[in-house]
């Protein structure tokens, strides 16, 4: 499984971005897809993940009610809408993809990152 992040960019404080996150390959193999991000000098942290089938979903506190994962399954693509976003939501942002339930840090695939900055 290959996956393509994108969706990056510069934007104040307050305003939104939405990244994508394009599957391709055995994607059948997939139970479930993430975002997790790392900001300058942090360990990488979770942010949302989604059941590739179902419409199962987690946040990571400090998103929730900001951020919506959504995906659609005929384009093999996830989405992470991030409203309202906050100087602390900068980092590089990852996709990640799991052949199990859960997708971790220790995931099975994962995307190049794509820059999200937060200016204040």
């Amino acid at each position: 499984v290959q996956l393509q992040a994108s969706g990056g960019g510069l934007v104040q404080a307050g305003g939104s971005l939405r990244l994508s996150c394009a599957a391709s390959g055995r994607t059948s193999s997939l139970y479930a897809v993430g975002w997790f991000r790392q900001a300058a000098g942090k360990e990488r942290e979770f942010v949302a993940s989604t059941s590739w089938r179902g419409s199962i979903t987690s946040y990571a506190d400090s998103v929730k009610g900001r951020f919506t994962i959504s995906k659609d399954n005929a384009k093999n693509t996830v989405y992470l809408q991030m409203d309202k976003l906050e100087p602390e939501d900068t980092a590089i942002y990852y996709c990640a993809g799991d052949r199990s339930v859960v997708v971790t840090a220790k995931a099975d695939y994962w995307g190049q990152g794509t820059q999200v900055t937060v200016s204040s």
